[in-house]
């Protein structure tokens, strides 16, 4: 589908900003309640449902406004400026990172109990500071039927909240920085696809978009299936259409009992957004998903355990090697760059929104107030390190993967910074104050499903197509991820005393016990180097290479590493939505093969229709679930979607 519209007719103005930012507020709030209220997962998949149908909400506004008020209509490129601050906000709030945070950050102080020992093995290595120690403010917090507002809660809570705040905005924007670096060999250079962008830019820029029929077919086709599961909802005696079908219920005897969680999911949505994958990684996705399913059946079927198979070791070590492999791939951008900075040959940066010397120095900044964050926290400078490297691999890998490739879903449950260390160094050597700090930081990669990264250079990649100027974009994201993670924050809190941590539907009332149950163990049971796991790590990264060198040298090789990380592990993957891929992959493979490359154009449309019509009729449920104050999972909740 051709660009109409490639460029804005003017600046943004701050009128996109303001509105952006009270977007920012409006969905870190949404999402918050909506996941921890009724587990409504909207940051399950990318992009973020609530930020499409934001951005389908402005579009709508704007056609009003050409006709009544032409002097406010927004531009494109303004547009896409708030969709992007608001899928910002979304990599925050939610049940992805925050509600892990939140569930976490005051427990051990709520919890601490003679039994579990907390306050011997670790309570006096957190700073004040760091979160809220008395009991009597978290009362609240966790019983609710209270509010967040009064003056003792507000004093408990505010240095915690502005501490955690700036915490992530220079996180965050250390990555943006970092993608910023990148741009021009992701870009300009290799020109990756960004398949996950192809929506939003195909909403505002392309003048006929919602003027084709293929488009309103696979609307109406998911839009109807999603409307009739919302009166189900309401009215439990009418037919709904199910969310999945269980495989696993029907192996019960070994050695197939050992297939694990395995659920055939019936989302259109997952369908439109993995047709624009390639071929081959989406063959690979599910292939691998189902080669660790063969791989558990074997092991049980010869009698070794499943935890000796070391799938999250290997896919582990995997996500390196994808990291690396996207690093040498830039390494000559990189030298150029250094280059530069040093001041051995010019390069010329003139297209950049920073000067890579200024874009240096503000990268360094953040790394630098990151490391201040942890060292007042009471990590030691080695541990910073590996642990920011770590994080920082992992990142590289999972945006590399999004900009190339462009999988809707990429959880990885398991493999994070903290588990990584905790095998490479062992308890001992980690220390207590060590292994504290990165209890706390385990929100930021427990799932990796809505990680800022990919998100970052997603939005870098539809600044450039249209046109929003580069300083702008920058400070735009910046300000959504300040602003965002602060309303965020106040939105958890405001949820959290008026219906209690301990009352939600949602999840977070677990992650508490997730994150500081493991430090209890590696506290009173330490352990040595996982030399086991590491030895797996190194098989995995291996793999990764292998597979990388097969695609490299032989173009008929179907298998892709990327698929491997995105399936290998034992939970997380595709594991809910292995079945959608396969039909796209199925049906976009088909048409290839028989009716050609220019029908696979023509149905593009109907492809971004099925998206379209599975998440604006699932956010209008979501908000009819407020008013009602009515669980509707049809409205997203639990991860079937």
């Amino acid at each position: 589908m051709p660009i109409s519209n490639p460029t804005s007719s003017r600046t943004i103005t701050k009128k996109a900003v303001i509105v952006g930012l009270i977007l920012v507020i409006i969905n870190a709030y949404w999402v918050g309640i909506a996941s921890e209220l009724w587990y409504a997962v909207y940051t399950l998949v990318s992009p973020f449902s609530n930020a499409v149908f934001s951005l389908a909400v402005l579009l709508l506004v704007n056609a009003i406004l050409k006709r009544y008020a032409k002097p406010l209509v927004f531009t494109p490129a303004e547009l896409l400026l708030t969709y992007a601050m608001v899928t910002m906000v979304s990599t925050i709030s939610g049940h992805a990172m925050m509600a892990i945070l939140m569930g976490g950050l005051a427990h051990p102080f709520w919890f601490a109990s003679p039994e579990n020992e907390w306050t011997e093995l670790f309570l006096h290595y957190i700073p004040s500071w760091l979160t809220v120690h008395q009991t009597d403010p978290l009362r609240g917090y966790y019983e609710g039927r209270s509010s967040i507002f009064l003056p003792d809660h507000l004093r408990a809570w505010l240095v915690p909240v502005l501490a955690w705040s700036g915490f992530i905005l220079v996180l965050y924007s250390s990555l943006l920085c970092i993608g910023l670096i990148l741009r021009k060999q992701w870009m300009e250079r290799e020109k990756l696809s960004f398949p996950l962008t192809h929506l939003p830019i195909q909403m505002t820029m392309n003048s006929n978009f919602f003027k084709l029929k293929t488009l309103w077919i696979g609307f109406a086709i998911s839009a109807v299936i999603r409307f009739v599961n919302g009166v189900h909802d309401i009215f439990p005696a009418l037919p709904g259409f199910p969310a999945n079908f269980r495989l696993d219920r029907f192996f019960t005897d070994k050695p197939w009992n050992a297939i694990g969680y395995s659920s055939m999911s019936f989302n259109l949505a997952i369908i439109g957004l993995t047709y624009f994958m390639p071929l081959d990684l989406a063959f690979s996705t599910w292939f691998f998903f189902w080669l660790t399913r063969a791989e558990r059946v074997t092991a049980s079927m010869v009698g070794v355990n499943i935890q000796d198979l070391h799938l999250n070791d290997r896919a582990t070590g995997g996500w390196i090697g994808i990291a690396i492999i996207a690093l040498w791939g830039a390494r000559r951008h990189l030298s150029e760059f250094i280059g530069h900075l040093v001041g051995r040959f010019q390069v010329d940066d003139s297209r950049e929104p920073f000067s890579f010397r200024t874009l240096m120095l503000i990268t360094l900044l953040c790394i630098g107030l990151v490391f201040t964050f942890c060292y007042l926290a009471g990590m030691s400078l080695w541990a910073m390190a590996v642990f920011y490297l770590i994080f920082l691999m992992f990142a590289l890998a999972i945006g590399r993967v999004r900009a190339e490739l462009g999988p809707p879903y990429h959880e990885v449950i398991g493999i994070n910074p903290r588990q990584m260390m905790v095998d490479l160094f062992g308890t001992r050597r980690l220390g207590v104050g060590n292994l504290t700090v990165i209890s706390f930081l385990y929100a930021f990669n427990r799932c990796n499903r809505s990680h800022p990264m990919p998100n970052q250079v997603e939005s870098l990649r539809i600044g450039e197509r249209s046109k929003i100027p580069g300083f702008t974009l920058i400070l735009a994201l910046a300000l959504a991820i300040g602003v965002g993670a602060f309303a965020t924050f106040w939105s958890y809190l405001e949820v959290m005393y008026r219906y209690g941590l301990d009352r939600c539907h949602g999840a977070i009332g677990h992650f508490g016990w997730e994150t500081f149950n493991p430090l209890q163990n590696w506290l009173q049971h330490p352990r040595e180097v996982e030399t086991g796991g590491v030895v797996f790590m190194g098989i995995g990264l291996g793999f990764v290479f292998f597979l990388q060198f097969l695609r490299s040298h032989f173009m008929w090789w179907p298998l892709h590493a990327s698929g491997y990380v995105l399936s290998g592990a034992s939970w997380g993957g595709l594991i809910y939505f292995w079945f959608p891929v396969m039909v796209s992959w199925l049906a976009k493979a088909l048409i290839l093969k028989f009716a050609g490359w220019q029908m696979h154009r023509k149905l593009e449309p109907f492809f971004l229709g099925l998206v379209l019509g599975d998440y604006i009729p699932r956010s209008i449920l979501s908000i009819l679930s407020f008013i009602l104050n009515l669980y509707m999972p049809s409205s997203g909740a639990g991860h079937t979607l």
